[in-house]
């Protein structure tokens, strides 16, 4: 009856140590072209990776294919990670703060994706309706939950924040002084609900003062 348990552990293992392999490929992948873009060279990927370049080549047979699955990998955690700090978190603003941070790292290393499928113009046009569709309701779930919570503003649409996140991003490879995430910081404050004794101060406050 156990004649076949051996014989099945061996088919499997060769499966596991390939997904294991390709998750470590992508998330190298991942990190490098965050620091040298995504046209750095895949002998850098393989190194940070520790696995031959063959190994890379036999999951993702062109750069095109690799930056897609790198992006692709990149939505689902982010999608993921949605629900899952809704869960964990204090409060239902910290869960929406903490995935904007999330968010923003993935925008960072979106860089040159544009130019990196411009010969595929299917491909980034698929890869863009991926994106809105995982991670827009998400955005929603975490935006709806903290106006539930009075925390912050209604009439705040999903898709205007993740817009105005996505250009506050724009060209911080380009200028090292610049970082996205104090300025996301600033606008996530704008959509708070202004706390009482704030309210209570500028009412009491005379105009004149200033």
């Amino acid at each position: 009856m156990t004649t076949g348990s051996p014989a099945e552990g061996t088919s499997r293992s060769p499966r596991a140590d390939a997904q294991r392999n390709r998750r470590t490929v992508l998330a190298a992948a991942a990190e490098t072209f965050a620091t040298a873009g995504v046209d750095a060279p895949i002998r850098q990927i393989a190194a940070r990776a520790g696995v031959g370049m063959g190994t890379i080549y036999r999951h993702f047979p062109t750069r095109a294919e690799l930056v897609t699955a790198v992006y692709r990998h990149q939505i689902e955690a982010c999608a993921e990670a949605g629900p899952a700090l809704l869960a964990e978190a204090d409060s239902a603003f910290e869960a929406l703060r903490r995935w904007t941070d999330l968010f923003v790292d993935f925008l960072v290393t979106k860089h040159g994706l544009a130019d990196a499928l411009q010969s595929d113009t299917d491909r980034f046009a698929a890869l863009h309706t991926y994106f809105l569709d995982r991670l827009l309701p998400v955005c929603t779930d975490l935006l709806d939950a903290a106006v539930a919570a009075g925390a912050v503003r209604p009439g705040v649409q999903p898709y205007e924040l993740m817009r105005g996140i996505g250009n506050l991003c724009i060209g911080r490879d380009d200028d090292p002084r610049y970082d996205p995430r104090r300025l996301v910081e600033l606008l996530l404050r704008g959509l708070r609900h202004p706390e009482p004794s704030d309210t209570g101060r500028a009412a009491s406050t005379p105009a004149w003062s200033s």
